[in-house]
């Protein structure tokens, strides 16, 4: 399975976008939803399911982390490098050609489901033929009807499937996007994003809360300290396991996490309640440490290798979510009532 293909191609069919950071993949009920089909099509006992992916100096990134935990899941990584101002795959191709001709050189399978678009693939899948494996070709439900796979591939195939929308719908569904809405409860939500000293001279408590974090605040002293400060070695490592099983690639949860784990770290929460003072801005230090936090999870723009700008948002949002039901406002509670 070419992940860029299937998850490229899922986006492009739920949101006519097929920028895979699109969506939110449920990777378990992916993995479930594929052994079935394909046991149901074969005919035979599910071997493996083999994911080949691409991430930045093949460094996994949390999906993958996650996908190695799942039963009957081998995932291998290309490069994933920029040329011409635009991320391309590198080695993707040729790991998926070699496991190919291995397996059926090996006669390790009957048959062999193929999920990719790709021609490059069609020396693979002849070889695979000629040692007596039949091959399914799934494709992805296009939008405009007409192929989004080689021509090539699609002829040469054995057995041909279209995974349609409704398959899709199984493990995928659209990533919320833009600042949460703002309730009725508070003053009407800014058609600008106000600028550092807007906010600066605006009270606190007139600050919409879709006006989400943009910028850290570095005045609040004696400065409270990081994550990284007040975590143990053994919590540490305990922190990277449930990031890699549990934590999705959803930019408000990302945040929400962080907040909830540097909350249950701190030891009094009357400490804290400066910080509502600089609402949206958090410090800078913590502020820092929360975006290399959620970078770890793919929350990158394609153009310029930074966090998405509307991720910026959803992120200090779930932060300040989770910091609003540990430490409340008095001002906002009051207001509410």
């Amino acid at each position: 399975m070419d992940a860029g293909y299937l998850l490229g191609a899922a986006a492009n069919l739920l949101a006519g976008d097929p920028v895979r950071a699109r969506l939110t993949v449920d990777h378990a009920a992916l993995a479930t939803a594929l052994a079935e089909r394909a046991e149901a099509e074969t005919g035979l006992p599910l071997l493996r399911i083999y994911w080949f992916d691409a991430a930045p100096d093949r460094r996994s990134l949390p999906e993958h982390r996650r996908l190695r935990t799942l039963p009957r899941v081998t995932v291998r990584l290309g490069a994933l490098t920029r040329a011409e101002g635009r991320w391309v795959q590198k080695g993707v191709d040729a790991a998926m050609h070699a496991e190919l001709t291995e397996l059926a050189h090996n006669r390790a399978c009957a048959d062999l489901v193929l999920l990719s678009g790709d021609g490059d693939l069609l020396p693979g899948m002849v070889c695979a033929k000629e040692h007596g494996v039949v091959v399914h070709l799934w494709a992805v439900q296009p939008v405009d009807g007409d192929f989004n796979q080689s021509e090539d591939l699609v002829a040469e195939a054995d057995e041909r499937r279209v995974l349609d929308r409704a398959f899709v719908e199984r493990w995928a569904q659209l990533r919320e996007t833009g600042p949460a809405p703002v309730p009725a409860v508070r003053t009407p939500e800014l058609r600008v994003v106000p600028t550092p000293r807007d906010l600066a001279t605006r009270p606190a408590p007139t600050v919409p809360p879709a006006l989400v974090l943009r910028w850290s605040s570095p005045r609040l002293t004696p400065a409270p300290p990081t994550l990284a400060e007040i975590t143990s070695p053994e919590q540490r490592w305990a922190d990277r396991e449930e990031d890699s099983a549990a934590v999705p690639g959803d930019a408000r949860q990302v945040g929400a996490v962080f907040a909830r784990r540097w909350l249950s770290r701190l030891h009094r929460d009357t400490e804290l309640l400066p910080l509502w003072a600089d609402h949206p801005r958090i410090p800078h230090r913590l502020d820092a440490e929360l975006l290399r936090y959620a970078a770890r999870f793919g929350l990158l723009a394609a153009k310029d290798d930074q966090i998405d700008e509307e991720d910026r948002y959803a992120i200090r949002a779930g932060f300040w979510q989770a910091f609003a039901d540990r430490v409340p406002r008095p001002d906002l509670a009051v207001a509410q009532e």
